[in-house]
């Protein structure tokens, strides 16, 4: 199928600053500023990752690990709610300490070089109880989050004891917090109110006095010495945006909420359709309809689905493949600053008199969300598929930030459960750019597609991408016109990914996407040295190498190109001296050494570039031998474990875990298979987490229960699966009694996966 879409007539959009409402500046000079299409960082297009990390929703010893598994995935800014609800339960009384250490948190941020942006509220939503409002707000004789005195001086108190949280933190102050978001969904969304009866039968109260309330929240919040660079709003959804705030969007393509009410059928959504969320006079689909002039204000993200929870009503596996895709979609729509909701799973705090702070249509206590972060650290695919897309923005991003997109006719009008045509974009300066494709349709199954043809149409001529081929659920991001240090590469079906530079010598990394035939085609005169050329001069890449490398020279210019299949680039971490280390885990990288986090005794991993990499008395060469590669094995004793599990009841166990069950880990996860409703986990009669069925392995890990596991064993309860259950109440003493044609509640299997780490540096 031939495909056409023209940059011949590109008219490049003004960008302009946004002003004083968007700036600030630290104590070291360091700027930070706002165009209509971009954020700044000292002058130059900055393109901001962000990844949501609710820190009261982990365990304080947790932090520090996960935040830099974010950083080495390429995220640059964390997001985090303050919940209200988890800081004063009960009026009057404030905590901060452990699990809700904000500043501890923010200063772990810091130091690790993550910007911040802080959820102040008061209204939070989350799935937390009540949208993040505490019970007690809501037996005051005046309506929540609607101005008053009353509700004002609650306000004022919450913002002024995070005021004291955050001193010195502040990016004018020389710390990370950049921004800060005023209230959330204000005028779109509310949440249940969980004290009263049954599920979603009653909602709080959403708001109606638009920017007013707003604005004198913000004033407020500056009263209080919350002050930053710039404040956020919620976008989507008719939610206000006041023109002093920052609109920011996303897309949920899996939405638990269509089914609070009732079971049914979800749809394939306009999710994965490529829009232009940067042009006045475009028509887009889905929820995007601003109540300002999309070219006024960046097309920034906050909550482009980084996974999705299951509630009551809606349970599934997330198709990891879908973030990564998500955020294709995104990049390619002119979003110039992504943002995942949630990035790192978490576990609700247990309220202080035993309220369970999510609300009714969750789990009590886990948030895992499915997240490429799991609630224990785990790395899900989502992860290792991110990390490529990422490095590509941070390699590339102040280019990419200046390029608008261009789509063909009809692209934004692509129904969703259409499979047969091609959806791609491109974004473009109007002589260079990126082909965006994109193969994923939530909800369908994708087919793989063949000998596809794009055509795109420059002042100068034609570049052709012939004889493309992807896999399902695959997507990519071709180059055209690219400098190559001064190498011009025409175009190539191969993705960057990033470059590296090591005493003078550089190379450009690409990834070959699953099912397409990598393929360059660079400008006359320039030699090959290595790979396949053919007699044309195209380099292409085997179909069934993990990793390439090949030379290529003009004149005094030599370059390396590395090429990955995506088995290898899930695996690729870049290191701050420039050199890649590959492996299964999570790489962590700090001023103190390099660790890996790996739920494998025995860990294979490479090097790149030869000679580039030295290890320690951990970390020792393997006997084989690879052209591209240092080989490194890194191996520790395998801890081969069980837990004793006995049935106590009909579908309640114990789970005792063996003694020493942490000796030589860094974390133990309990992984349960089982049939049923839902799954609850104790500890001494205290609820510690639990699970909707899903059909997924459940994970909890124990690392942070360690010593009352010591004293006692888990106890699992399993809510049957009822089959055809009915109530009767037909007993003229008010007796009621539940009937159901077959209960489901079977306890499959308990497994012990072990979480080793290794010091590789």
């Amino acid at each position: 199928m031939n495909h056409h879409v023209s940059i011949a007539e590109f008219d490049k959009k003004e960008f302009y600053s946004l002003g004083e409402n968007f700036q600030g500046e630290n104590p070291s000079g360091e700027q930070i500023a706002f165009t209509n299409y971009y954020m700044k960082v000292d002058g130059k297009p900055f393109l901001g990752i962000s990844g949501e990390f609710h820190f009261s929703r982990c365990h304080e010893s947790r932090w520090e690990d996960e935040i830099i598994k974010m950083k080495m995935c390429g995220i640059n800014v964390i997001a985090t709610y303050v919940f209200w609800i988890h800081h004063e339960e009960e009026e009057g009384i404030f905590d901060f300490e452990g699990c809700r250490n904000l500043r501890k948190f923010i200063e772990l941020c810091g130091k690790h070089g993550i910007y911040v942006i802080l959820r102040i509220g008061p209204f939070d939503h989350g799935e937390v109880r009540n949208g993040g409002i505490p019970d007690w707000m809501y037996g005051k004789p005046f309506e929540v989050r609607k101005l008053s005195e009353g509700f004002l001086f609650y306000v004022r108190r919450l913002y002024g004891k995070i005021s004291e949280q955050i001193q010195g933190l502040l990016y004018k102050d020389g710390g990370p917090i950049i921004a800060a978001q005023i209230d959330n969904e204000y005028m779109h969304s509310s949440a249940p109110w969980e004290i009263t009866t049954g599920i979603s039968e009653e909602w709080v109260f959403g708001g109606d006095e638009g920017e007013t309330y707003m604005l004198t929240l913000q004033e407020e919040a500056k009263k209080c010495g919350i002050i930053t660079p710039f404040y956020t709003c919620t976008g989507w959804g008719g939610a206000i945006t006041p023109s002093v705030m920052m609109p920011l969007w996303g897309g949920y393509a899996y939405r638990p909420w269509l089914f609070y009410g009732d079971r049914g059928e979800h749809p394939s959504t306009e999710e994965y359709v490529y829009q232009d969320f940067h042009h006045n006079g475009a028509v887009v689909t889905s929820d995007f309809k601003p109540a300002y002039e999309p070219e006024t204000r960046p097309y920034a993200c906050c909550e482009m689905g980084g996974g999705m929870m299951c509630t009551y009503n809606y349970r599934f596996i997330l198709p990891y493949k879908s973030v990564d895709a998500m955020a294709n979609i995104k990049i390619a729509s002119g979003c110039n600053f992504l943002g995942y909701y949630v990035f790192q799973g978490g576990t609700n705090p247990l309220g202080k008199h035993g309220t369970f702070m999510n609300e009714s249509q969750v789990p009590k206590m886990s948030y895992d969300y499915q997240a490429a972060l799991g609630e224990f650290g785990q790395i899900r695919e989502s992860y290792e598929r991110l990390k490529t897309m990422h490095f590509f923005c941070r390699t590339f991003g102040e280019t990419l930030c200046r390029m608008e997109t261009v789509l063909p006719k009809g692209a934004s009008f692509i129904e969703a459960k259409d499979l047969d045509t091609l959806r791609f974009a491109v974004r473009t300066d109007g002589e260079k750019g990126f082909l965006f494709i994109n193969n994923f349709q939530d909800h369908e199954t994708a087919k793989p597609k063949q000998n596809e043809t794009v055509t795109i149409q420059t002042k100068d001529g034609e570049i052709v991408f012939d004889h493309l081929d992807l896999a399902g659920e695959e997507n990519c991001i071709l180059p055209f016109h690219m400098d190559m240090d001064g190498i011009l590469l025409e175009k190539a079906t191969a993705q960057p990914i990033t470059r590296l530079e090591r005493g003078g010598d550089i190379t450009y990394v690409f990834l070959k996407p699953e099912g397409m035939k990598a393929a360059f085609y660079f400008e006359e005169g320039v030699q090959i040295c290595g790979g396949n050329p053919g007699a044309d001069g195209v380099l292409r890449c085997e179909e069934d190498q993990a990793a390439e490398l090949f030379r290529i020279a003009k004149g005094d210019r030599v370059l390396n190109i590395l090429c990955l299949n995506r088995d290898m680039a899930n695996q690729m971490y870049l290191l701050k001296d420039q050199t890649l280390l590959f492996a299964h885990g999570a790489i962590m990288e700090t001023e103190d050494g390099i660790r890996l986090e790996s739920r494998m005794a025995a860990n294979r991993m490479y090097s790149y570039p030869k000679d580039g990499y030295c290890g320690n008395e951990n970390v020792v060469r393997a006997d084989e031998t690879d052209p591209v590669f240092d080989i490194w094995k890194a191996d520790t004793q395998e801890r081969e474990l069980s837990a004793k599990v006995v049935q106590t009841a009909a579908t309640r166990f114990t789970v005792k875990l063996p003694e020493n069950f942490m000796d030589g880990l860094k974390d133990l996860l309990v992984q349960i298979r089982y049939q049923g409703d839902i799954g609850h986990l104790f500890i001494n009669g205290t609820m510690v987490n639990d699970n909707f069925c899903n059909g997924d392995v459940w994970e909890f890990g124990v690392r942070t229960f360690e010593e009352e596991l010591k004293e006692h064993p888990l106890t699992l309860a399993i809510t049957p699966l009822r089959v055809g259950a009915n109530v009767n109440v037909e007993s003229a003493m008010a007796a009621r009694m539940e009937n159901a044609e077959a209960y489901i509640g079977e306890l499959e299997r308990v497994e012990l996966c072990p979480v080793y780490e290794f010091v590789l540096r």
